[in-house]
């Protein structure tokens, strides 16, 4: 047993809190996993993990030698990247963050693409529209849309996303369309987000501080629930446009107040300092750069 991949395969599934997660990062079945790490565990002669039918958990020794192995498998990640660098072939594992919708809907085909043109690249594309910490949690790039918080990482700008608001026919003919933001007041709300205090919409066309109250009737974190809720009649949204641009091509959905809505925000892609990042990260970055600069997703701007 080449003990590099049972620390490999240890690392994976600490990280990936399981065995079978760390067979789809690994590209192994959930048994090579456990025995590899089993086979580590016999070599060192100490219990690393300790496992039970829904739980895994280090072992005092476990937290100990995980640390150490997690430099060594990112040494040798990185090393395999330099490799890549001097010979212009990238190879080696990519971790992607991205939101739930934009990441199926834009992502992962651009991620096909990308694999397409480097074969000897793997990705674990992870989709989920949760605040994630690109360092805790082992990404190479995390996309984001909207505003960044400071940080150490890098942030790049790669396109801006359009929003508008929007709803069916059959909801505009029921409760009539709004002619100025204020008539809001009078509408059913979806809003993007979390319930909450002094909930707002920032509005253009408003003055002061362009944003305008609300108090909505269906709130979610993920865009395709209040797209959903739309198609339904259940209100007025506020959503990216590549959300719904479908829907709006088909008639499904209408543009709401158009003129009024916010500025477009941007998406970028947030990862470690240059000095980091290996040909790999750089790559993928300058691919969805061009990508959607040449085609925005939701259309142009």
């Amino acid at each position: 047993m080449d003990r590099f991949d049972g620390m490999k395969a240890l690392v994976a599934a600490v990280d990936e809190g399981g065995f079978a997660a760390a067979g789809r990062r690994l590209g192994l079945s959930r048994v090579q996993v456990s025995r590899l790490v089993t086979a580590l565990e016999d070599h060192l002669g100490a219990q690393l993990l300790v496992r039970t039918t829904r739980t895994m958990a280090l072992t005092e020794a476990g937290q100990v030698f995980v640390e150490r192995a997690r430099i060594l498998v990112n040494d040798m990640a990185e090393a395999e990247a330099a490799t890549g660098d001097l010979t212009g072939e990238l190879k080696g594992l990519l971790r992607i963050n991205a939101p739930m919708t934009f990441g199926v809907s834009h992502i992962a085909p651009a991620v096909n693409d990308f694999m397409h043109r480097h074969p000897h690249i793997t990705v674990s594309l992870n989709v989920n529209d949760r605040f994630v910490d690109p360092y805790e949690e082992g990404f190479d790039i995390t996309l984001r849309i909207g505003d960044l918080e400071p940080s150490s990482l890098i942030a790049r700008k790669i396109c801006p996303i359009r929003r508008l608001l929007c709803a069916s026919p059959g909801y505009l003919e029921g409760r009539g369309r709004p002619r100025t933001p204020a008539d809001l007041a009078n509408h059913a709300i979806l809003h993007y987000g979390h319930f909450g205090n002094d909930l707002n919409w920032p509005l253009r066309g408003l003055g002061g501080s362009n944003r305008l109250p609300v108090t909505p009737v269906l709130c979610s974190n993920n865009g395709d629930v209040l797209k959903i809720a739309s198609l339904a009649g259940r209100g007025i949204a506020l959503l990216p446009a590549f959300i719904v641009a479908d829907q709006l091509a088909s008639g499904s959905l209408l543009p709401v107040l158009e003129g009024f809505e916010p500025a477009p925000v941007a998406l970028h892609a947030v990862y470690p300092p240059d000095k980091y990042r290996p040909a790999k990260t750089r790559a993928f970055v300058d691919f969805v750069s061009d990508r959607f600069r040449k085609r925005p997703p939701g259309g142009p701007v």
